[in-house]
């Protein structure tokens, strides 16, 4: 999994990205966490306010820092999406 922390490096983003290693952390999954300060870049991933999280390309939220329980609730999100759908069911069946 990877997630990017779009930001300039102002106070809120650091806050943001500070979150997400600590929330990525007690996963103990393989997650990547990237933090990415290029304009073009936010810009190429539909980002215009920051701070901003992306989970594996998703967008997740914009313009605020998010609580450790959302970004807790998105890693599990893409977790269970990224397994076989055809026994978890988050597709049902349909991946």
């Amino acid at each position: 999994m990877e997630i990017k922390v779009f930001g300039p490096g102002c106070a809120k983003c650091a806050e943001a990205e500070n979150l997400v290693r600590k929330v990525a952390a007690a996963k103990g999954e393989n997650i990547t966490v990237q933090k990415v300060s290029d304009l073009k870049e936010m810009m190429a991933a539909g980002v215009m306010s920051t701070p901003a999280i992306a989970i594996d390309g998703v967008v997740k939220v914009t313009g605020r820092v998010p609580s450790k329980e959302e970004i807790a609730t998105w890693i599990d999100g893409a977790t269970s999406r990224s397994g076989d759908c055809a026994s978890c069911k988050c597709c049902n069946g349909n991946s």
